[in-house]
């Protein structure tokens, strides 16, 4: 008997998604069919597979997040944008509470269409919170480089972690950089035990900032919410900008504030469902159902 699952695609500034809804009881993927439905060229293309579950918590859901290439992880801010958009609709609630593996995050709207914030909760600084391999008694600049000792293309970046670990490195241009290149090597260094994101982040002002990201078990992506969010938090301890900046990615603008009084970190963007449609899970086909809807009308 052939396994139909509906899904939808979302999107969060160009940061893709396919999104399941499991609460009803649908079957887990499989990493290898993950991996085959990530594929670009030959499967529905995205950067993470979400699926939305019971939170054992007694949260709104629980997100379980995948890479595409079938690796789990507990993190992904512009995601939990698009779900938290899905919950709130759903639930006709001007915010929502979600479960993940990197602790509750809370949604609410940011009072314009298809625009929301993300508590994204407390930034992890400490060396073995992030984690990395080795002792660092400031974050804000590890011994790093990568390229010739006396001179390295880079160097010293900025590690925190919002749930995922988020290296930063600071540039004058990051378009100079042939970061498909280095950031598989980056993202693999022994230094990162749990593998890292890599971005490359160039200050343009006192509230702003570009930031171009290689993410981990993904590659080169159009939006990354945690690294927007890293970024923000690194900016501010290495005395580059404010406690609110807007970060400027590939696919837009984020705006992140890490707030003062207890050192939360925000994340308002907007999220888009490009289509919906149903998986044939025996064939790994899949076909439309439903149009766009959303930032892209």
């Amino acid at each position: 008997m052939t396994t139909l699952i509906p899904f939808r695609k979302m999107n969060g500034l160009g940061n893709d998604f396919l999104v399941f809804d499991a609460r009803a009881g649908s079957p887990r993927l499989t990493p290898e069919e993950i991996a085959k439905l990530g594929d670009r060229a030959t499967g529905i293309g995205f950067d993470q597979m979400i699926t939305i579950e019971r939170s054992p918590a007694g949260a709104d859901a629980f997100m379980r997040i995948d890479n595409a290439d079938g690796g789990e992880v507990a993190a992904c801010g512009n995601a939990t944008r698009c779900i938290g958009w899905v919950l709130m609709q759903e639930c006709a609630k001007a915010a929502v509470t979600i479960e993940t593996r990197a602790g509750l995050l809370f949604a609410s709207d940011a009072g314009e269409p298809e625009m929301v914030t993300v508590d994204m909760g407390l930034p992890r600084l400490k060396w073995d919170e992030i984690p990395l391999a080795e002792p660092f008694a400031d974050t804000r600049a590890i011994e790093l480089q990568i390229g010739p000792i006396d001179a390295p293309i880079l160097h010293s970046p900025s590690a925190v972690s919002m749930g995922n670990p988020h290296a930063i490195f600071w540039v004058d241009d990051v378009e100079a950089y042939d970061l498909e290149r280095i950031g598989p090597l980056l993202e693999n260094h022994p230094i990162f035990p749990e593998r890292a994101n890599i971005s490359l982040a160039h200050v343009t002002g006192p509230e702003s900032l570009t930031l171009k990201v290689w993410e981990r078990g993904v590659g080169l992506t159009r939006a990354c919410g945690t690294a927007a969010c890293a970024a923000g938090v690194a900016a501010n301890r290495t005395r580059r900008t404010g406690r609110r900046v807007k970060v400027g990615l590939p696919g837009g603008d984020l705006l992140i504030h890490w707030r003062p009084e207890d050192d939360h970190v925000l994340m308002t963007g907007a999220v888009e469902t490009e289509f919906e449609g149903v998986l044939d899970r025996e064939r790994l086909t899949w076909e439309k159902t439903g149009a766009a809807r959303g930032a892209a009308e």
